[in-house]
């Protein structure tokens, strides 16, 4: 709980109060600080961005494999649900839909705002109106899009996003084209706040920041292909591959990411056996975000194949970074790009554009300066936050 003490600007475990007088509960998230993707990217930064502007703000998370509870993160309260995760894929879907529903309560019953990440659990969404809390709720692109769900999953998705529709007293969505799609299918008037990008200072390539399984592995600046994803069937890993080996390229592709999935793991070893020799390294996940941005700051070009969320974290991150990027071809990309990458359809008109970059990348440096001086524009998050606070004031 935060102190009572209006003379002691920190409580017993050093945040600072909340001066604005909401607390704000963002949950759906697997928690921070990140460790997984872009829901928990966002919350992180999010998060940490109000608690310097004086805001209560709580964030739910998983249970630390370590049974490590730390009570806050950089002024962030945390709370934890009781039950590990599990590893097991449709264990998991039960657990993660358990998660929300512990934290719709405990939000509900602390929180002002309520700020629902995704609405798979969107059945229960009716909890905050119990404790006569407002709901926000954020969907994670259109849901029931992804490829990696079957079609009972999908249907649930379609009904979920209805319910998270009519039980919303905000849906915010980080994407104009989502925004469309929510306002024209629900005759409501959705938030339009976009995702943004930290300042990040160009980063000189050194091999020693690799440890453990990375050192050796990588050596490669600044002649290697980038891409940085959760590697599931929606974000075309393997149409990147496909791509990639059809190529004449020679330069290796460096691939960080976890698979979601051993099926689509085992999918993506095949395409390797199959294909020529070529060298596909795979880091698994950096969340170190410093070799994060060492490894994005010295590629060659970065690869991005997401297809159905909304603003992708990781483009508008690598757009800041002066790069050429070659994107996947769909309204959400173009929406945050514009003009400033060049786009793909499927895995040979990947190959043609990587060996276009290939045969002369300094031709396509004008992208590198449009993509960051978009993100510089549209995309800060000082301006972000503003928006935020904007939309929390109208409560």
């Amino acid at each position: 709980m935060w102190s009572n003490d209006e003379n002691d600007p920190f409580n017993k475990h050093g945040l600072v109060i909340g001066m604005v007088g909401k607390k704000i509960a963002i949950i759906g998230s697997r928690g921070i600080p990140n460790n997984y993707g872009g829901f928990e990217k966002f919350a992180e930064i999010l998060s940490t961005f109000l608690v310097s502007k004086g805001y209560e703000v709580c964030v739910s998370c998983e249970r630390p494999c370590d049974d490590n509870f730390p009570p806050s993160f950089k002024g962030v309260e945390l709370f934890y649900c009781p039950l590990r995760p599990p590893n097991f894929f449709l264990a998991r879907i039960v657990y993660e839909f358990l998660y929300d529903i512990y934290s719709l309560f405990k939000a509900a019953r602390s929180a002002d705002i309520v700020y629902m990440l995704g609405y798979s659990a969107a059945m229960f969404f009716f909890i905050p109106k119990l404790f006569r809390k407002q709901l926000w709720v954020n969907p994670d692109g259109m849901e029931w899009k992804r490829p990696k769900f079957n079609p009972a999953i999908r249907g649930l998705l379609k009904v979920s996003e209805k319910l998270a529709v009519f039980w919303a007293d905000r849906m915010v969505v980080d994407s104009n084209e989502i925004k469309k799609y929510l306002d024209s299918k629900y005759g409501i008037e959705s938030e339009f706040i976009p995702y943004g990008a930290l300042d990040v200072k160009p980063i000189a390539w050194d091999d020693d920041k690799f440890t453990g399984d990375l050192r050796g592995k990588i050596t490669l600046n600044p002649h290697y292909w980038l891409m940085v994803a959760r590697l599931e069937p929606e974000n075309n890993i393997h149409t990147i591959i496909r791509g990639y080996l059809q190529s004449s390229i020679d330069m290796p592709l460096v691939v960080v990411g976890n698979f979601a999935s051993p099926v689509y793991e085992a999918y993506v070893k095949r395409i390797l056996d199959e294909g020529p020799d070529k060298k596909v390294i795979f880091t698994g996940g950096i969340y170190n975000r410093e070799l994060l941005n060492m490894l994005r700051c010295n590629c060659f070009a970065y690869l991005h194949g997401h297809s159905v969320g909304g603003t992708n974290p990781s483009l508008v991150e690598i757009m800041k970074m002066k790069t050429v990027i070659i994107a996947h071809n769909n309204e959400f990309n173009r929406e945050v790009c514009r003009d400033s990458a060049l786009y793909f359809n499927d895995s040979e008109d990947l190959a043609s554009k990587m060996e276009m970059v290939d045969a002369d990348r300094e031709d396509f440096f004008d992208l590198r300066d449009k993509a960051r001086e978009r993100i510089l524009n549209d995309y800060s998050w000082e301006g972000i936050v503003e928006d935020y606070e904007t939309l929390i004031r109208s409560v």
